[in-house]
Parts: structure tokens; C-alpha cells; sequence
């Protein structure tokens, strides 16, 4: 089974689900206000559970050993605490070589950052003073102290990374 991690509207857990039909689903977010969204998108899909309420940044987690986990553009529109505790919840929910993948824009110590990123961080601030596109390198950090490596890094469209992680 596939959590997702702050599913939103719905767009990645419909389409992924559309596109590995043999896999389960199962989406999450912090508040039910948006699972109407998220049930339009996966209308007539056999192999995505109802939602569930996950807030990531606390102790319990309603999905206990999933297969891998997924979470697309959370952890710059969040707290810090809140990615602290998107890596803590895994740590504790993975089983040992399972794999997590978190989508969205980084900073990176030795790659030049795109303007356009640049401009988004300072819009996010000024939407929420503890969002903000964070470091790579200090989400590297988090994951360490979790059990989690960083295996892959792939370049993905408009300056995001798709980061896969592996439970040690």
C-alpha cells in the first residue's frame, strides 16, 4: 500500500493510482475540508482507500507498515515541524529498506538556484513566516536522525526534485 502524505486536492494520489492500477492507495490529509476534493479525483478508482485525517506532525498515525510513501509539496508550504514530522512518521512506520519520495523545490549547497525559486521562497514567507522552501542538506539531516538515507535525486520540471528516501 501507498500512503500519501497531505493527498490536498487529490491530484497526485488520482493520477498515480490512474497510472499503477495493481498498487493500493491511500490518501491523508490534516483536515477533512478538502475530501471531497480528493474523492471527485478518484472517482470509479477500485484501488484507493477512503481518506484518512494525518496531521505529520503528530505522534500517531492512522496507517501502520505501509509499502512506500509519498508526499508532494509539503514541506515548504509548512512549518518545519511539520517535515520534522513527516520524517519521524516514517521512521516509525516504515518497515526496514521501504522507500519514501517527497516532491517539491530545494535549496542546494552547490547547485545555483533558479530565480524563479528564489521569488517563490519570498512569496511564501510573506504568505506564512515559518513556510519557505528549505536546504536540501537540512532535510538530509532530518532524515538521518530517522532511519532514512537519501538513495536518488531526480531533476523533475519547474526547479523541483524528486528526493526517494530508504528506512535503514
Amino acid at each position: 500500500m501507498v500512503l500519501e502524505v497531505a493527498s490536498g486536492s487529490g491530484v497526485h494520489v488520482g493520477h498515480l493510482a490512474r497510472g499503477l492500477p495493481r498498487l493500493r492507495f491511500q490518501p491523508t490529509d490534516q483536515s477533512a475540508e478538502d475530501f471531497g476534493l480528493i474523492e471527485a479525483r478518484v472517482q470509479g478508482l477500485s484501488n484507493v482507500e477512503a481518506p484518512l485525517i494525518l496531521d505529520a506532525s503528530q505522534d500517531e498515525w492512522p496507517v501502520v507498515r505501509p509499502d512506500f510513501l509519498f508526499n508532494a509539496n509539503m514541506i515548504h508550504i509548512s512549518p518545519v515541524a511539520v517535515g520534522h514530522g513527516l520524517f519521524e512518521g516514517a521512521g516509525r512506520i516504515l518497515a526496514s529498506g521501504s522507500r519514501m519520495a517527497t516532491y517539491g523545490p530545494y535549496f542546494e549547497e552547490e547547485v545555483e538556484t533558479a530565480a524563479s525559486n528564489l521569488a517563490f521562497d519570498v512569496s511564501l514567507k510573506e504568505r506564512n513566516s515559518e513556510w519557505g522552501i528549505r536546504r536540501r542538506e537540512d532535510v538530509e539531516n532530518w532524515a538521518g536522525r530517522c532511519d532514512l538515507t537519501l538513495e536518488s535525486r531526480i531533476e523533475m520540471p519547474a526547479n523541483n526534485l524528486l528526493l526517494i528516501w530508504r528506512r535503514t
